[in-house]
C-alpha cells in the first residue's frame, strides 16, 4: 500500500484543511493510506520520509525549519513525489530560496481589476481567464484528452525557470490599468524531474470552487498518482 503524506496549512483563506480534506477521498480510493500533518516539521522526520511515497502540500507562505526543508529536499530527490495547487505550493515558503529551486516556479502577483469595478474584497482579483494546454500537455498523462479551459479566478503570474516542463499556460493580457505593455504567459501546470522524484504544480486552485471545477479537480487527481513513488517506478 503507497503511503501520501498531506502537509497543510499556512494562510487560511486557501482554505488549507477544507480543501485538503476534499481529496483524501480520491486517495485513500486509490489505494494510499494517508498520513496528515498540520506542521512541515514531519518534513524533518526521516524515516517518516523514507516510507512517503507522495506527498500533498498545501501550505502558503508561512516559514519552513532547515531541517524540514532539508528532509523534503532529500526525500523529493530520493523519489517521493511532491505535488500541491496553487499558493499551497507556488507560494510557500517565500524566504526560503532552496524551496524555490525544487519547485522551480514562483507566485509574484495576480493581476486585478479595472480599480473602478473593485469591492475591496478577493473577488478584486478574480479575472476570467483561459487555461491552455501545451502541445506537451496534450500527450501528457496528467492532461491527456482535456481541453483549454475558462476560470473567473485568480490568475497566477509565475516566475520560473526552464526545468519545468509546461503542460499549460495562461496569458496576461494588456490593460490600461497595468505597467506591462506587452502580454505575459505565465506556467499554469507544470512537472518538474527533481532526482528520482516527480513534482507536479497546477496554480489554479483558490478555493473550493475552483478545485471542483472539473478539469482542475481532474489534473490535480491525475497529478497526484503521476508523482507518487510508486507511478514512477523509483
Amino acid at each position: 500500500m503507497p503511503n501520501a503524506l498531506v502537509v497543510r496549512g499556512g494562510w487560511e483563506g486557501h482554505q488549507p484543511v477544507e480543501a485538503t480534506d476534499f481529496f483524501l477521498p480520491f486517495l485513500a480510493g486509490n489505494g494510499f493510506e494517508v498520513r496528515v500533518s498540520d506542521s512541515t516539521a514531519v518534513y524533518g522526520d526521516g524515516p517518516v520520509m523514507a516510507g512517503t511515497d507522495l506527498i500533498v502540500q498545501c501550505v502558503t507562505m508561512s516559514s519552513i525549519e532547515r531541517d524540514a526543508l532539508d528532509g523534503l529536499r532529500a526525500a523529493v530527490a530520493a523519489g517521493t513525489g511532491f505535488t500541491g495547487w496553487h499558493g499551497g505550493i507556488a507560494d510557500s515558503f517565500r524566504a526560503s530560496s532552496d524551496y524555490l529551486q525544487l519547485v522551480g516556479g514562483q507566485f509574484a502577483t495576480h493581476p486585478g481589476k479595472d480599480p473602478a469595478d473593485r469591492r475591496g474584497d478577493e473577488t478584486d482579483n478574480f479575472l476570467t481567464h483561459t487555461v491552455e494546454l501545451t502541445e506537451a500537455g496534450r500527450e501528457h498523462p496528467i492532461t491527456a484528452g482535456l481541453d483549454d479551459f475558462e476560470l473567473t479566478t485568480e490568475q497566477y503570474w509565475v516566475l520560473h525557470d526552464n526545468l519545468i516542463d509546461v503542460l499549460a499556460t495562461t496569458t496576461h493580457p494588456v490593460r490600461p490599468w497595468h505597467p506591462w505593455h506587452r502580454p505575459i504567459t505565465s506556467p499554469a501546470i507544470w512537472t518538474r524531474q527533481w532526482g528520482q522524484g516527480r513534482i507536479v504544480v497546477t496554480t489554479p486552485g483558490h478555493n473550493l470552487d475552483v478545485l471542483r471545477n472539473a478539469t482542475v479537480r481532474t489534473v490535480i487527481e491525475r497529478g497526484m498518482l503521476w508523482a507518487s513513488r510508486t507511478a514512477s517506478g523509483s
